[in-house]
């Protein structure tokens, strides 16, 4: 990370101003994001840029570039991402986990919005966090309320949907089909399938997708060789793994662990420095 002028930036810098947060539903990162390709995230994704930095610019869908404080993208759809600033504010909130229509207002649309009250809270919440990045403080804050103010509206799913949706978040690098999925809740292939999709607004088979890329997310920081990464996280060979990542971060693994050696991770309960 480059080094800036300022007594602010430079004293964020001695302590670490790079940390991950990781929930089932949500995701804080607040680190590098690299020269990437387009990306497609499969769960609701906003992008705040650091205070002082300059504004972050957005191109959805091959679209013209958009610049601004806050971007926000639905699920689902294609973006690049530039940032003049070395780090980022990014946040992840799993489509199948809100209720899309009772969002807040801003996290409706997609580009550039401008909310400077939420911009506000992200870059408040990431200085909290940074506060006790290190020790036991994570559980002590609730994602929601940190960030938006207030607990999301949860989204009400079929009950055999949101079984096989809790199989997968449990274990997103299972091997379990569609078939076996359907035969679990006691449904027909073409009726599970259907009603997945109907659901959740994507096919059984991005949506697994996008979850076991998600998992990615929780290795950054091990020191296993990437084809290990790749069977862990249920790949079958690194050029599977390889490829799929791309897609969904525009970065290619290796480029991605390497921007993590200095990020604080915390996932469920646990801190690694």
């Amino acid at each position: 990370m480059q080094e800036t002028t300022g007594s602010g930036p430079r004293t964020a810098r001695k302590r670490g101003e790079r940390l991950m947060w990781i929930t089932r539903q949500r995701v804080f990162y607040a680190g590098l994001l690299g020269v990437a390709a387009e990306r497609t995230f499969g769960g609701h994704g906003v992008y705040v840029s650091p205070a002082g930095a300059p504004p972050l610019r957005i191109c959805i869908g091959g679209g013209a570039w958009q610049s601004g404080d806050l971007l926000v993208v639905p699920p689902q759809v294609p973006h690049r991402v530039e940032s003049a600033s070395p780090l980022i504010l990014n946040l992840l909130v799993e489509a199948e986990s809100v209720d899309a229509a009772r969002l807040p207002a801003f996290l409706q649309h997609c580009g550039c919005v401008t909310a400077p009250d939420f911009v506000r809270r992200v870059r408040d919440g990431h200085a909290r966090l940074l506060a006790g990045s290190g020790r036991e403080c994570f559980d002590s804050f609730d994602f929601d309320t940190l960030f938006f103010g207030a607990v999301l509206a949860a989204r009400t799913l079929d009950a055999r949907i949101r079984t096989v949706i809790d199989r997968i978040n449990a274990d997103p690098s299972g091997t379990a089909s569609a078939d076996a999925c359907a035969a679990a809740v006691g449904l027909s292939f073409s009726r599970f399938l259907h009603l997945f999709k109907q659901e959740t607004g994507v096919t059984f088979r991005a949506f697994r997708a996008w979850k076991r890329a998600r998992s990615l997310l929780r290795h950054v920081r091990e020191p296993s060789t990437l084809t290990d990464i790749a069977l862990d996280t249920g790949y079958p060979d690194s050029t599977h793994f390889s490829h799929s990542i791309r897609q969904v971060y525009g970065l290619r693994p290796s480029d991605i662990l390497a921007g993590s050696r200095r990020l604080a991770l915390h996932d469920a309960g646990r801190v690694v420095l």
